[in-house]
């Protein structure tokens, strides 16, 4: 059975997309066999695999409203090795049309049962916000993966999102746990980079991930080429720190294992 992890953060353009993509290009190249699953409506890692989202015939959209089964809607990125359960902006919808459906807050958890065990690691790309899609991502995963930039605008919803985790652990999934905090767009040169990376390792301790990816525009242009950033540019500085945060995964795994 795989391993499931959501990249979760309720605030916007903290690297959760570009954090997604190169772990699961990252744990692919390390033989691996990785599943991505899309669950955001904007499609940003179903364009930076290398799908394009507007010719989708079948998304994760029809998934989660039973119109479809998970083993038509997946496809494969060329570009990153690994699987992929694409989404589109008919997912904007879904939310709405999932209100009156029978076990709502599960549809995705029930579709992944059908095909976990064809993978080591399942990743989910959540929205950013606390939503009934992200409820859906919690309910199937074993952890939660926070991306968080070191700033203080950063550490304030930390709070919430910290406390939806909690209730969902505690009412609808025992197994969902906070895995790590991940220090993404670093900038070592920055006084209050550094203030707000210390204030994590101190109240998160060895919940705060070793590896730090570092602010690296390489990253930022490797989606509108439809590859990860691993691949793009294999010898910048953020494909290296995101080749490491992969070992750092799989080191993590087989020390609990």
């Amino acid at each position: 059975m795989a391993t499931i992890f959501c990249i979760a953060n309720q605030k916007g353009g903290v690297g959760k997309t570009t954090t997604t993509v190169n772990l699961a290009a990252g744990l692919a190249r390390l033989d691996q066999k990785v599943l991505l699953v899309d669950l955001d409506p904007q499609g940003n890692a179903t364009m930076g695999s290398g799908i394009q989202k507007s010719e989708l015939e079948t998304s994760v959209y029809q998934v989660l409203l039973g119109l479809d089964n998970i083993e038509s809607a997946c496809m494969r990125s060329s570009t990153g090795n690994y699987d992929l359960l694409p989404s589109n902006r008919d997912l904007a919808g879904a939310e709405v049309e999932m209100v009156d459906i029978d076990r709502r807050e599960i549809r995705l958890k029930e579709a992944l049962d059908a095909i976990s065990d064809r993978y080591d690691y399942i990743l989910i790309d959540c929205p950013p916000a606390l939503s009934l899609l992200t409820l859906n991502a919690f309910c199937s995963a074993n952890g939660v993966i926070i991306p968080m930039q070191c700033e203080y605008y950063a550490l304030e919803g930390l709070s919430d999102l910290v406390n939806t985790i909690k209730q969902v652990h505690a009412n609808m999934n025992r197994n969902l746990k906070i895995i790590g905090l991940l220090r993404v767009m670093f900038d070592k040169r920055a006084t209050l980079s550094q203030h707000v990376s210390e204030q994590l390792e101190k109240h998160f301790g060895d919940r705060v991930f070793k590896t730090v990816i570092p602010r690296n525009i390489r990253l930022a242009e490797a989606p509108s080429y439809g590859l990860p950033g691993i691949d793009f540019d294999p010898s910048s500085r953020g494909a290296q720190a995101y080749l490491s945060f992969a070992e750092e995964m799989l080191g993590w795994l087989k020390d609990r294992n």
